[in-house]
């Protein structure tokens, strides 16, 4: 089979492959430990490596489909909450916060919808793109959650770093882009909808 033909194309099954990563993602996250949270941030690191695997094929091949334009982002949104929702309990982010990321996320896809069945595309942001960076930094970091030991130099200095600290630096900076992407969708659609009201 040609992977670069027909639905389940190369790009398409890395997708499907990200999205059937959730539920064992989710079991790892069910036990507050260091191998857990370790297995669970490789995991997620997989699943956002073929993102940015996937989506460069479509594009490279020229293959983009209606469906994986659908499953991408939903595997996107479906990694990433399932992450932050899980983490809540185990007191790695606090939940007012994540509650603001999917607030952000129904109102741009309402915002996408609506645009849509107008006949007009509202791409994504350089704001989304670094939103999507600093968010999965974060998760990383936040997954890992305690001390990690390094080595370094030519006298093989040790410094241990809090992982957890890290990620919730990204996370707040993320959540700031987070914020700041969502009102530059409003402006935008704003803009749209005055303009062809007018």
């Amino acid at each position: 089979m040609n992977m670069r033909d027909g639905l389940f194309n190369l790009p398409n099954l890395l997708t499907l492959a990200r999205i059937a990563i959730v539920p064992v993602f989710i079991v790892f996250l069910f036990f507050d430990s260091r191998s857990a949270s370790f297995w669970a941030a490789a995991l997620f690191s997989i699943a956002a490596v073929t993102d940015a695997v996937d989506g460069w094929l479509a594009r490279r091949w020229e293959i983009e489909t209606a469906f994986g334009k659908f499953l991408d982002p939903l595997a996107d949104k479906l990694i990433v909450m399932s992450a932050l929702v899980m983490m809540i309990p185990m007191g790695r982010v606090p939940a007012w916060a994540v509650f603001m990321i999917l607030a952000r996320d129904v109102i741009v896809s309402g915002i996408r919808s609506i645009a849509s069945v107008e006949g007009t595309v509202i791409a994504a942001s350089d704001l989304g793109k670094y939103k999507t960076i600093f968010q999965m930094v974060a998760i990383v970091g936040l997954l890992l959650h305690y001390d990690y030991y390094w080595f370094f130099g030519l006298q093989w200095e040790i410094f241990h770093v809090s992982m957890h600290n890290v990620g919730i630096v990204f996370f707040y900076i993320s959540l700031g882009l987070t914020l700041w992407s969502g009102v530059d969708y409003f402006l935008g659609f704003s803009r749209f909808f005055i303009k062809k009201t007018s």
